[in-house]
Order: structure tokens, then C-alpha cells, then sequence
């Protein structure tokens, strides 16, 4: 029977023209599987009928945005109560994603939450919880207020864990004693079948008290026609309980039958297995609850000259605010009086205070130590940096790493293999001879010893824990595929301005021809205050300091970061490095090309400043590093990187500043462009590449890179184009990330070895030797195994980087 076609409404961002309309139009249409598709430049929207058998969404999606333009999709977080097990996350991934407008869906065991990107115009939140509640699971939509959120799913964690702690307490009270009442010798006292109906009355209400979660979970798992660990922890137990009430029964026929200690112990096992799992992966999102907990709850407000203390929800952007000592920042904002020690360390990892005067950034959540600010708000609620980076974490935290693919297929085929081993296992030791009890001991330990949950929580719990201490230390982790590439990372290359250098040019020479000093500065100044190059504030900044007033200018033209131009008073001013001067085809006279390269070889930058065609003066700029770029280097090149530098900069200035620092190579005078070919390149002759840079201008080369780490950005690190965002503006902390990357992938790779181990060692065992290795043995080994992954991920919250240590 053939699949109906699907219809979808897709909103596309960056046409501006019909030529856009027309080359999106074409790409949809020639695209295998689009039956019609027809694109409106006036409401940007592409109208597709598609075969869902031959295409998907997100491949139309990659259809779009391979041509050059977006699609306009929505992301959400849902929290998923109910799962127990990685067949559950499956379960739970495989119905999100096979909804109509779902691009993509990764569901993460360890926090419960479900991360979904999709198309507004075609499926909305309501639609995917019920979904989700339709496959057997309780979801809990995002409400306006995050901390809300968490507070009930904090509540509702501690009266699950409540819950279940009675019921493991029940078992072992009761299973304990039966046990010990099996092989104490009591014929003396009790005859052998009125013991048999004892235990029977004694086991079978606690029996089901204990065992009700698992059969409640394992009853919406078959209605929803699929197969879970509690659906074969039910057989365990279920089968074990039925085999000692026959036995009860039928004591002549079926002698020995007497599992009522196994059933309860097996069943209090399971159970004490799954409490501490979900104690332990309660813990791997501390991160973001310690997050949550820094912010503000209220803010004083100076209103028309009076101090109103209001909720954070109404604090509004340009709103005047009084922070006390010891209160934290409400927002992001501008000190515009006072001065103060303010502790920053839970945003950006710096143990030491920073001090703060007029004219000072502070963020959101940071704790004024000592004198009292007053600060205008200038970003609040969710444009604040704090939440920027609970959103980021929250995002990245749920991201499918590729390690997990390897999870995902195991998972798939786990349980029918599983139960096809144990059923074979049984009636192989029926024919050879051994008794039914034997048999059914052997088949009962298969099903409990077998367990996906390992596996399903090896990748999730790292990356979770892993990215969470990220933050903590002040690097922002934004795709938990990142942790596993920057594993194999064998060339660095970063940019020089604002990465290695401070990115604040300073003019230290200026030198005029036939014309003074203050006359170069004015011409230079007047045109460049229309620029926002680095170098041009430098210039503007020391008119300022020499109190030069500037001239008006008409006509201003930038030329991709080599120069400027603008007219003054009539005349052509053009501002620009030697080498684009000389593109014009202005001379330089000899002296003054002596001048410049002398100045050159001591890593400054030079502006040439001609008028009417004619050079009149030159300017030079310094960057100076950064106290930390040469530690950085000599770390990198320790790990065994190969190290580039990429700069737009002049090559002597480029290869000053090399020499100092000890890079491999450098590539000067580079456009953003020809950086972004060089990383290609590289990757094409199997280099797996990193690109440092500032996050903006820098923005293509840290798209192309396998790992893009953006150096600090002030608040704006939404914007950022790179993977790894450092709060800080220290390269250090590149180095740091890297660390931490590879400690976080050897801790997955270390996780699925367990977890596979564990299985691989313990079936055969609970087949081979089913009276030595009984089911409730098989039950804590389970449950250890469960708990050994999730304590390993969690020993990542107490780890520090190597050359963060050496530098605190």
C-alpha cells in the first residue's frame, strides 16, 4: 500500500529578490521525492508535497539551506517522566520523529528531557506531548518560568525516589526472613506444604506492592506494541512468582518450586537497581540547577527618585537598578555609579573578584562583594547572558553525540535477541537432561541479567555532567558532538587580533609628510570614526586623547577590512595598509618605505594616509599579546597540534608576533574568505582542523572548522558561530576545553566498554551456571551495572583540566 503524500509549509529566511525564489524553487523541484513545491518571495514560505518514503523533511531542509538560505524552525524542551530504560528513550525518540514537521528529536535518559526542533507552521508542542503520552509516558510542557519547571520536576523526582525507597525497605524485611526460613530445617515444627501456603500468603501482597511499577510500566509498553526492560523484568519475576504458586499448588508434581525469597528478592533488587540510577542521574544536572539558582528573584528599582524593590519579571531594559553588597547583579547592565569587588566566578570560572567602576559590564546572577552600584539594565529575562547560557547548556546537553549511534543500534536489536537466548537456553538444558527447575532458574537470570540501561546511559550521563562542569569552569560546550571531535584534533588554527592579542589596537607613532601631526590624526580620525575595524577605533581613540576635533566627511566606502575612503572638504582621503595604497598606485617614496618596514619589523600595523592621491602621513598600531597566548601555544603543541595562525594582518606584523609565541606556520594578509579555503584545504588532505576566533568576524572560518572555539564575546554569546563558547577572552581556556573534551569522550568510551563487558560476561554466566549464579544475584549485578556507569560520568563533576590546575 503506498504512503499518502505529505504537505508541509516551510518559512525561508535570507530571500531578497526573485532570483532567490527562483534558485529555491529549482533546488526543491529537482529534489528526489518533491512532488510540487512552489516558493512565495512575498510571505517566504516554500509550499512542498513530498513522498515521506523518498525524502524527509530535514532533507528538505538541507535542500534550502545547501542553495543559501535558512529555514525558520522553533526548538523546545519537553520533560519526559516515565522512562526507565534506553528502549524507553528510543521509544520516545522514534515518536517524536516520526511527526509531520519534526526536523529533529534527541531524548536524553539521564535528565528526562526531550530537545525538538521543528516547523511552527506544521506541528506545535501540544501535538508532540500527546505524542508522547500516546507511546505510554507522562510529559511536562515548558512553562514561562524555568525555575517553576524545575521545581516540580524536583518534586516529582523526590516522590518517586520516596515511593520506591518504601518499597525496596518492604522487600528486603520480607525476603530476606523467607530466605532464611527456605533453608532453615523446620520439619520439626512446620510441615513443608502448610510453609509453602505461609510464604504464599506472606509474598503475594508484597509481591504485588513491590512489583506494581514494574508491571504498570511494562502494561503501556504492550499496549503501545513495544517491547521495554520492564516488559522482561515482568517475565523475570512474573514467571519466577507463577513457578512457586504451582509449585504451591502442585507440590508432588513440581517439587522445589519454591522461589517466593527469589520473586521478592529479584523484584526488591530491580527496584533498588532503578532508585539508585535515578539518585545518580538526578545528580548529572546539577550544573544547570546551580545555574537556575543564580538567579535573581527581585531587583530595586529607582523610579522617579524612589527605590522600589519589584519581581525580575518587570525589570525592563534602560530601568535604573541599586545593588547593595552581597545582592546578586538582577541583570546584565552598565555601572553607571559606585565601585565594588563583584564575584564572577559561577559565569566565567575566574576564582579572583573583579572590580567594577562607572562604565563597567556586569552580568546577571554575580554577587556584589563590597561597595554599592547602580546599574542600567541592558539586557533582561531571556537576552540576559545567564540565560544564554542555561539555554545553551540545556540544548547541548541534550545533542545525540555520534558515540551513541553505536548505543542506539545495539538497543534495537537487544531485547528479541535477548529473549531468543534465554528461551533457547531453557529448552537446550531440557534436552540435555536437566530438570525443569533447572531450566526455568537459567531462563529467569538471562531476562534480569540483561539490561540495556547501561548502555542506553553511557554517552548521555557523560555528555550531561561533562558539559554542566564545562559551564562551571566557563566553557560553553554548545554540541555535545563537539566533545567527540575535539578527541581527534590534529591542527589548531586561530586568529591574531582578540585571540592571541588583546584586540585592542593602540596607536603609538603617527608621522606626517609636509604636514604635522595633529593634521594626519584629524584627517585619519574623521573618516575612520565611520568605521568599525579595530584599527579605526584606535584611531579615533587617541583624537579623543589629544582633544582633535573632528571634520565632517560624505562618501564613505570601506574596503573589506585593507581600507577606507570618504571626501573632506572636497578632498579624496584614502586610509588603508601599504599594499592597498599601492594597489591605487600611489608612490611611496623610499624613506618612507624604510620607515614602515622598520616599524613593521617590530609587529606594529600600518595606515597610510593620502589625500587627493597624494600620501601625506602614516600612522602605526600595536596589539599587544596577551599574557597568556605564549602558555597557550606551548600547550597546544604539548598535546602534539600543529598550530597556525590566520590574520588579515600585515606579514612582518604577523611574523613578529609568531616568533614571540612559537607557532608552526603563519598566514598573513588573509581575507575572512581565504581563511575559511585554507581550513577546506587542510581538511582535504585529512587534517581534522579547530578554529580559535573572536565569533563574528570570524564567523565562516569557525563554521568550516570540525571544532569552531569562540573567544569571548561580552553577552552576546547567542550570536556565536563557533561550537565551544569561553566566556573569558583567554586562550587558556581553549586549551582547557580540550581537555575536558577528551576526558569526556575517554569517560564514554570507557562507559560502553562496561557496558558492553558487563553483558557480555554476564549472560553466559547466568546461562551456564543458573543454580550458582541465581536470579536475584543477577538482579544486583544489574542494577550495579546500571549505577557503576552513571558513578563513573559523575566523578567528571569533580574534574579540573590540567592546565586550569597550573594556572590557580
Amino acid at each position: 500500500m503506498n504512503q499518502p503524500t505529505k504537505h508541509a509549509t516551510i518559512k525561508i529566511t535570507g530571500m531578497t529578490c526573485a532570483n532567490c525564489q527562483t534558485a529555491v524553487q529549482k533546488a526543491l523541484q529537482h529534489h528526489p521525492g518533491i512532488t510540487t513545491a512552489t516558493v512565495n518571495l512575498a510571505t517566504h514560505t516554500a509550499t512542498i508535497d513530498y513522498d515521506p518514503t523518498q525524502t524527509t523533511l530535514q532533507q528538505i531542509d538541507d535542500v534550502i539551506k545547501k542553495t543559501g538560505y535558512g529555514t525558520e524552525t522553533n526548538t523546545t524542551t519537553l520533560t519526559v517522566e516515565g522512562m526507565t530504560c534506553a528502549v524507553c528513550q528510543q521509544t520516545v525518540t522514534n515518536a517524536l520523529q516520526h511527526l509531520d514537521g519534526v526536523t529533529a528529536a534527541t531524548v536524553n535518559l539521564a535528565t528526562h528531557k526531550a530537545t525538538i526542533t521543528y516547523h511552527p507552521g506544521i506541528v506545535d508542542p501540544t501535538t508532540m506531548k500527546h505524542t508522547v503520552e500516546h507511546a505510554g509516558y507522562h510529559v511536562t510542557e515548558p512553562s514561562p518560568h524555568h525555575d517553576h519547571d524545575d521545581h516540580d520536576h524536583g518534586i516529582r523526582h523526590i516522590h518517586r525516589l520516596t515511593h520506591a525507597r518504601r518499597r525496596i525497605i518492604l522487600g528486603f524485611l520480607t525476603g530476606i526472613p523467607m530466605m532464611i526460613l527456605v533453608y532453615i530445617p523446620l520439619a520439626p515444627l512446620i510441615a513443608p506444604d502448610t510453609l509453602m501456603i505461609l510464604l504464599f500468603l506472606i509474598a503475594t501482597p508484597v509481591f504485588l506492592y513491590i512489583g506494581a511499577p514494574i508491571f504498570t510500566s511494562a502494561a503501556k509498553a504492550l499496549r503501545n506494541k513495544r517491547l521495554s526492560m520492564d516488559v522482561m523484568y515482568s517475565m523475570g519475576i512474573g514467571v519466577s512468582y507463577t513457578a512457586s504458586v504451582l509449585g504451591t499448588i502442585f507440590p508432588t508434581q513440581l517439587p522445589n518450586f519454591m522461589f517466593y525469597d527469589t520473586t521478592i528478592l529479584l523484584a526488591t533488587f530491580l527496584l533498588l537497581g532503578r532508585y539508585l540510577e535515578m539518585n545518580a542521574t538526578g545528580r548529572t544536572s546539577e550544573a544547570i540547577t546551580k545555574l537556575i539558582g543564580l538567579q535573581a528573584k527581585t531587583a530595586t528599582v529607582i523610579r522617579d527618585n524612589t527605590e522600589t524593590e519589584i519581581p525580575i519579571d518587570d525589570v525592563q531594559v534602560d530601568d535604573i537598578i541599586l545593588v547593595k553588597p552581597g545582592n546578586k547583579l538582577p541583570v546584565d547592565g552598565i555601572v553607571i555609579n559606585g565601585e565594588s569587588s563583584v564575584d564572577e566566578s559561577m559565569i566565567t570560572g575566574e576564582p579572583l573578584p573583579t572590580t567594577k567602576q562607572k562604565g563597567s559590564t556586569v552580568i546577571g546572577g554575580t554577587i556584589n562583594t563590597s561597595g554599592v552600584l547602580t546599574i542600567k539594565a541592558t539586557k533582561v529575562g531571556k537576552d540576559t547572558m545567564l540565560a544564554q547560557i542555561i539555554r545553551l547548556v540545556e540544548e547541548a546537553q541534550g545533542s545525540r553525540p555520534p558515540a551513541l549511534r553505536l548505543a542506539d543500534k545495539a538497543v534495537t536489536y537487544f531485547i528479541p535477541t535477548i529473549l531468543a537466548v534465554a528461551i533457547l537456553t531453557f529448552f537446550l538444558w531440557l534436552a540435555l537432561g536437566q530438570s525443569l527447575l533447572f531450566s526455568l532458574t537459567a531462563l529467569i537470570s538471562i531476562i534480569v541479567i540483561a539490561c540495556p540501561c547501561a548502555l542506553g546511559l553511557a554517552t548521555p550521563t557523560a555528555v550531561t555532567v561533562g558539559i554542566g562542569r564545562g559551564a562551571e569552569l566557563g566553557i560553553l560546550i554548545k554540541k555535545g558532538e563537539a566533545l567527540e571531535t575535539i578527541d581527534t584534533i590534529t591542527t589548531m588554527a586561530m586568529d591574531k587580533t582578540g585571540t592571541l592579542t588583546s584586540g585592542k589596537p593602540t596607536i603609538t607613532d603617527i608621522q606626517g609628510l609636509d604636514v604635522d601631526e595633529t593634521t594626519i590624526l584629524q584627517l585619519a580620525a574623521s573618516v575612520e570614526k565611520n568605521s568599525s575595524h579595530p584599527l579605526a577605533a584606535a584611531v579615533v581613540s587617541k583624537a579623543q586623547e589629544r582633544n582633535v576635533t573632528l571634520q565632517n566627511v560624505t562618501g564613505f566606502t570601506t574596503f573589506g577590512g585593507r581600507g577606507v575612503q570618504a571626501t573632506i572638504d572636497g578632498a579624496d582621503i584614502l586610509i588603508g595598509n601599504p599594499a592597498f595604497i599601492e594597489e591605487r598606485h600611489i608612490t611611496i617614496p623610499p624613506h618612507t618605505k624604510e620607515q614602515i618596514t622598520s616599524l613593521e619589523q617590530q609587529g606594529k600595523t600600518i595606515l597610510l594616509v593620502t589625500r587627493s592621491g597624494t600620501l601625506i602621513g602614516m600612522l602605526a598600531a600595536a596589539d599587544p599579546l596577551k599574557k597568556t597566548s605564549k602558555a597557550a601555544i606551548q600547550a597546544l603543541h604539548t598535546m602534539g597540534l600543529r598550530v597556525i595562525m590566520m590574520t588579515g594582518d600585515n606579514a612582518q606584523a604577523a611574523h613578529t608576533v609568531a616568533q614571540e609565541i612559537g607557532v608552526d606556520e603563519v598566514l598573513a594578509e588573509v581575507l575572512p574568505q581565504q581563511k575559511t579555503e585554507k581550513i577546506k584545504a587542510l581538511q582535504d588532505s585529512g587534517e581534522i582542523v579547530g578554529f580559535i576566533g573572536d565569533g563574528i568576524n570570524d564567523a565562516p572560518a569557525l563554521a568550516q572548522a570540525d571544532v569552531g572555539i569562540a573567544i569571548g564575546s561580552g553577552t552576546d554569546i547567542a550570536i556565536e558561530s563557533g561550537d565551544i563558547i569561553l566566556v573569558r577572552s583567554d586562550l587558556l581556556d581553549s586549551v582547557a576545553a580540550i581537555q575536558l573534551g577528551k576526558k569526556v569522550f575517554t569517560r564514554i568510551k570507557q562507559n560502553l566498554f562496561w557496558a558492553f563487558a558487563y553483558n557480555a560476561v554476564l549472560i553466559p554466566v547466568a546461562a551456564l551456571f543458573p543454580m550458582v549464579f541465581r536470579p536475584e544475584y543477577a538482579a544486583l549485578a544489574m542494577a550495579f551495572s546500571s549505577v557503576s556507569v552513571v558513578s563513573l560520568s559523575l566523578w567528571l563533576k569533580r574534574y579540573t583540566p590540567p592546565i586550569k590546575q597550573a594556572t590557580t
